[in-house]
């Protein structure tokens, strides 16, 4: 059975459903918690390559001594053109890697359920083509993209952050989003910090639940096509 590797960044941030839609399609799931120190290996050998979120940035290695590791890894996949996933911190690191540039704190947060607006790029992508014109997603993040890696394709977009989705080579995808949380994610959240941010996790909560119908559809096919791509690439 083909695997695919995911490396999480800290406690609360699993495969999630992601990783459900993976093993349902067929391809089993491998998780390094980096973040409590479990060694990540030096050579991928797996057959594609998941890297989860966290609340760093990619070359945070002071505060996340595994990152340089990660990296590696990423690197590996976008040279070999193994299937690579990158969510939030994932996606970040994705378009570090590739020449982009990732700025900390760029002053346009998004919270909770996030209307993600695909662009005609997306129109002939093997993972994003054919989706909805717009499809909702968890957010939660102030650290952004600000510069795709050269010859990177766009491929989604929102008003606050432009680089949600995007596509590294032939088999490398970045998001800004979460297509793996559940709405109950929220509810984890620090209470105090969203307030003092002028929302609500109750509303952001229920407006997730109204949203996640769309959601989880949408994402469940993406993982669906990413799952197809690493079975290929096994056979």
């Amino acid at each position: 059975m083909p695997r695919v590797l995911f490396v999480q960044n800290d406690s609360d941030g699993g495969p999630g459903r992601f990783g459900e839609w993976l093993d349902a399609a067929g391809v089993a799931v491998d998780v390094v918690t980096a973040f409590d120190g479990s060694a990540l290996p030096s050579r991928l050998e797996h057959d594609g390559l998941i890297v989860l979120g966290g609340g760093y940035l990619p070359d945070d290695d002071e505060k996340a001594p595994w990152l340089p590791a990660t990296r590696a890894l990423v690197e590996q996949a976008l040279a070999r053109s193994v299937p690579f996933f990158g969510i939030c911190l994932g996606g970040q690191m994705l378009a570090a890697v590739g020449g982009g540039k990732v700025q900390g704190d760029a002053g346009a947060p998004e919270r909770g359920s996030t209307s993600i607006t695909m662009r005609a790029e997306a129109g002939d992508d093997v993972v994003f083509g054919g989706l909805p014109a717009a499809v909702p997603a968890i957010e939660n993040h102030i650290d952004a993209i600000t510069a795709l890696p050269p010859g990177a394709v766009w491929l989604a977009e929102t008003e606050r952050c432009p680089y949600q989705a995007f596509r590294v080579g032939d088999r490398a995808w970045g998001v800004q989003f979460h297509p793996e949380a559940r709405p109950e994610r929220i509810q984890q959240w620090d209470v105090a910090n969203i307030r003092r941010q002028g929302l609500d996790l109750d509303e952001l909560y229920a407006a997730a639940m109204t949203d996640d119908p769309l959601s989880r559809a949408t994402w469940g096919e993406v993982a669906s096509r990413f799952a197809t791509l690493v079975k290929e690439g096994r056979r």
